[in-house]
C-alpha cells in the first residue's frame, strides 16, 4: 500500500509495516475529521445564515446525549492511538535476546561502526538479513540522530551516554542512512548506507574483513594496559570488585541503593568512578577521563560482556 509513492520509502524491516500502519491510521483519522469539520462549517454557514437585518438568531439549547457522544468518541479514538503507539514504541525499545550487537560512534561528520569480530567501517553498516541487530550508540562531540528510513528507525546519538536501537532487516539490499539532527555546517554530508546481505554472504564479508583481534580481545588488552587488573582481580580480594559475571546484574552501592551494570554504568564507572561506588569497596579508583577513547570504552565493555559469557559457559559445563 502506497509503496509506489516516492513519499513512502521501501519497507525493509519487520517494524516498517507496523509503523506504516499506524501512520496510515493517524492520517486517515486526521483527514476524516478535518473533512467532517469543513463540511459542517459550510453546511451551518449556509443553513443558519442571517437572511435579513431584522432576523434574530434562535437560541439552541444544549444536548447532553450529543455532548456525551462527541466527547466519548474522540476519547476512544485517541486512546486507540495512544495504546497502538505505545505498543510499537515499547517493541522498538526492546531488542530481542540474541540480537547481533554492533557498536556505533557518531562524530562530525561520520558514523563509525565496530563489529564484535573486530571489523570497523565508516559511513557503512553491513548486517545479515533475517537476524535482529542491536546498535549501541554514542557520540564523541554533539547530538546526532541515526536514521534509516527503510527500516523506520531513528534514535538520537548523544555524547557522554549510550542509546540503543534495534531492527530486523527482511531482505538484502542497500538502504540510505542519514543523520536526522542538525549537527554542524556539514550535517547534510553525514550520510551513508546500510548493506543488508544474505547470511552466507555476510559471513564471507566478516572473514574478508577480519583483523585478527575481536572487540573483546582489544578490550582485554586495553584493560591490561591500563592496569585495571591490579584492583579488579578474579575474586573480590582486590580494592575493586571482581568483574566476571558483573555485566547485566544489579550492583549494591555504598550508602544504599543499587544500579544495573549495563553499558552506561560501566562507562560512568570508568570516567566518573566516584559517582556510584560499589558497597564494601573504598572509593580509590582514579578517573580514566582523557586516557581512554569512546572506542576504547566500548572495547572494555565488550571484554566485560565476554567475561559474563565465559562464566555462563563454566556454569553450564
Amino acid at each position: 500500500m502506497f509503496q509506489n509513492l516516492p513519499l513512502f520509502p521501501e519497507q525493509a524491516s519487520t517494524m516498517a509495516p507496523r509503523v506504516d500502519a499506524l501512520l496510515y491510521f493517524l492520517t486517515a483519522v486526521s483527514i476524516f475529521f478535518a473533512s467532517l469539520i469543513f463540511i459542517f462549517i459550510v453546511v451551518f454557514a449556509v443553513k443558519y445564515r442571517r437572511r435579513s437585518d431584522a432576523e434574530k438568531a434562535p437560541q439552541i439549547e444544549g444536548s447532553i446525549p450529543l455532548e456525551i457522544f462527541w466527547s466519548v468518541v474522540p476519547l476512544g479514538i485517541t486512546m486507540v492511538m495512544f495504546i497502538w503507539g505505545a505498543l510499537v514504541y515499547f517493541d522498538m525499545s526492546s531488542p530481542p535476546a540474541g540480537a547481533l550487537e554492533i557498536n556505533l560512534v557518531g562524530r562530525q561528520w561520520m558514523w563509525k561502526a565496530q563489529h564484535a569480530e573486530g571489523q570497523s567501517e565508516i559511513n557503512e553498516l553491513h548486517v545479515p538479513a533475517g537476524l535482529p541487530v542491536r546498535l549501541t550508540m554514542t557520540s564523541e562531540d554533539v547530538i546526532h540522530s541515526y536514521f534509516v528510513p527503510a527500516f523506520r528507525i531513528k534514535m538520537d546519538v548523544l555524547p557522554a551516554r549510550y542509546t540503543t536501537i534495534w531492527f530486523h532487516p527482511t531482505k538484502a539490499g542497500e538502504y540510505r542512512l542519514f543523520c536526522a539532527e542538525y549537527c554542524g555546517t556539514l550535517h547534510s554530508g553525514m550520510i551513508g548506507r546500510v548493506v543488508v546481505m544474505e547470511p552466507a554472504d555476510y559471513q564471507r564479508w566478516l572473514g574478508e574483513g577480519a583483523t585478527g583481534t575481536s572487540m573483546a580481545e582489544a578490550g582485554a588488552e586495553l584493560f591490561r594496559r591500563l592496569g585495571c587488573g591490579v584492583c579488579h582481580r578474579a575474586s573480590d580480594t582486590g580494592q575493586g570488585p571482581a568483574l566476571a559475571g558483573l555485566f547485566g546484574k544489579s550492583v549494591k552501592l555504598e550508602g544504599g541503593g543499587s544500579a544495573l551494570a549495563d553499558e552506561g554504568y560501566i562507562r560512568e564507572s570508568i570516567l566518573e568512578p566516584h559517582a556510584k561506588v560499589v558497597a564494601g569497596f573504598p572509593p580509590v579508583m582514579p578517573t580514566f577521563k582523557g586516557l581512554v577513547s569512546e572506542d576504547g570504552i566500548l572495547q572494555i565493555i565488550a571484554y566485560l560482556k565476554s567475561l559474563r559469557k565465559e562464566e555462563r559457559a563454566r556454569a553450564e559445563r
